[in-house]
C-alpha cells in the first residue's frame, strides 16, 4: 500500500500527457495549414490554365485585330464593302482547358478526378472580348483588344475525415494584345 501511495506523489513522468496534447494539437494544425495549401495550389493551377486558353484565344484573333489595314491597330473588323465589320472570334476555350487540365464534361460541369475521387469541378465560363475602336482619334488612350474570363471552381473540402462544404470562388482572368510598333 505505501509503494501505491508513493507512485502518486512521484512527479516523473507528470509531462507525458501535455506532450501528447501539444503533438496532437499540432498534427491538427498542420492538417489544416496543408488542406489551405492544396485549396491555394488547384486554384492558381486552374487560374493559370484558363489564362493560357484566353491567351490563346487573343492569339487566334491576331489575324482579325492588326490584318495590315491603313489603319493599323485598329481592332477586329474586317473591310466590308464602304465600311468594316465587327470580327472577333471567342474561340473554345473550355477546350483548351480540357486538355491542359485533364477534365472531363460530365452534366455540363468539367470535372477533373485523381483516382476515383474529385478534386475540383469548373462550370460557368464567361467569355468577354472587347474590341479596340476602329481608327481612334487617341491611339494611346483608346480601348486595347482584351479578353476577359470569369469560371467558378468548386473544389471538395476534408478536414478530419469529414466532408466539409466546398470551395466555391470565380476566377477572373485578363489577357490583352498589345501592339509593338
Amino acid at each position: 500500500m505505501i509503494k501505491l501511495i508513493n507512485c502518486f506523489r512521484d512527479k516523473k513522468g507528470s509531462s507525458f500527457p501535455l506532450i501528447i496534447a501539444i503533438t496532437l494539437a499540432l498534427v491538427i494544425i498542420m492538417c489544416g495549414i496543408l488542406e489551405f495549401f492544396r485549396l491555394n495550389i488547384i486554384a492558381s493551377g486552374v487560374k493559370e490554365a484558363v489564362q493560357d486558353a484566353i491567351i490563346i484565344t487573343v492569339n487566334d484573333n491576331y489575324a482579325n485585330v492588326y490584318h495590315g489595314v491603313r489603319e493599323g491597330y485598329s481592332g477586329g473588323y474586317l473591310p466590308d464593302g464602304s465600311s468594316f465589320s465587327y470580327s472577333v472570334d471567342t474561340g473554345d476555350v473550355y477546350d483548351h482547358m480540357d486538355t491542359t487540365l485533364g477534365t472531363t464534361v460530365e452534366s455540363g460541369k468539367h470535372i477533373k478526378y485523381s483516382g476515383d475521387v474529385v478534386e475540383y469541378k469548373l462550370s460557368g465560363l464567361e467569355v468577354t472580348v472587347r474590341n479596340a475602336p476602329l481608327a481612334p482619334s487617341s491611339p494611346r488612350n483608346a480601348q486595347h483588344f482584351e479578353a476577359d474570363a470569369v469560371i467558378l471552381l468548386e473544389v471538395p473540402v476534408q478536414f478530419g475525415g469529414k466532408q466539409l462544404p466546398p470551395m466555391k470562388i470565380k476566377l477572373k482572368v485578363q489577357a490583352g494584345y498589345t501592339e509593338v510598333f
